[in-house]
């Protein structure tokens, strides 16, 4: 088994977290099991994150180099073709997440994760800031058991190192299936820039994000 190297940095505010893992060399991608289509020569791999509301995630993931697609959708739950106001009542056990087509060439999985939990807060039970329900739980649904074992080792990782007051809680479970989100959901941030929840919620949480990831970022971003 590969070890970590855990490396600390300072606090970061706005629920970003303190601390990134780095594995030696670059993962083997030919151990993860492709959920991929091509796009010309480009190979594409899939991870799915939720970690509060997805119009959050769905902001910040898409400006990472590497990334080529992203769907909100809900997963997770019991019940079939569920609508956004079913998934709002907790009952379903679907979460809101994204789902994220990258290029491995470009960016790994373990990048993805480091992004993951250095933007939302992995140790609140159901609930992101104001966003209470099962729906905005903190999940990692793996693709392969390699995403596993890697997902697996960094929240270890987290824990062993008392990054947080509390221990991370963070879900991970394999995936199964996505519903895709209601049209307007998808690409809601880029469309929506000036509204309420857009303005006093994301919009702080993606500039501070592409100070702390700018040499991730894509140009048109920078």
């Amino acid at each position: 088994m590969k070890k970590i190297k855990l490396l600390i940095f300072a606090v970061l505010s706005i629920g970003f977290t303190a601390v990134v893992f780095i594995l030696p060399g670059q993962p083997d991608n030919q151990k993860i099991k492709k959920d991929t289509k091509m796009d010309g020569t480009i190979k594409l791999d899939t991870a799915t994150f939720g970690s509060g509301c997805f119009w959050c995630t769905e902001a910040v993931f898409e400006r990472l180099k590497g990334v080529y697609e992203i769907t909100s959708g809900y997963s997770g739950g019991s019940v079939p073709n569920p609508s956004y106001e079913s998934v709002c009542t907790g009952e379903t056990g679907h979460a809101e997440v994204t789902q994220i087509l990258f290029d491995p060439k470009e960016i790994t999985f373990v990048e993805l994760l480091e992004v993951f939990w250095k933007t939302h807060d992995p140790t609140t039970l159901n609930r992101q800031g104001n966003d209470v329900g099962t729906q905005y739980r903190s999940v990692i649904f793996y693709h392969s058991e390699e995403q596993k074992k890697l997902a697996d080792e960094y929240k270890q990782k987290l824990n062993e190192a008392n990054i947080y007051a509390n221990p991370v809680i963070t879900e991970i479970s394999q995936f199964k299936k996505i519903y895709p989100a209601e049209k307007y959901h998808q690409d809601y941030y880029e469309n929506n820039p000036t509204q309420g929840y857009c303005s006093f919620v994301i919009t702080p949480k993606v500039e501070k994000f592409e100070k702390v990831f700018k040499s991730k970022l894509k140009d048109k971003y920078k």
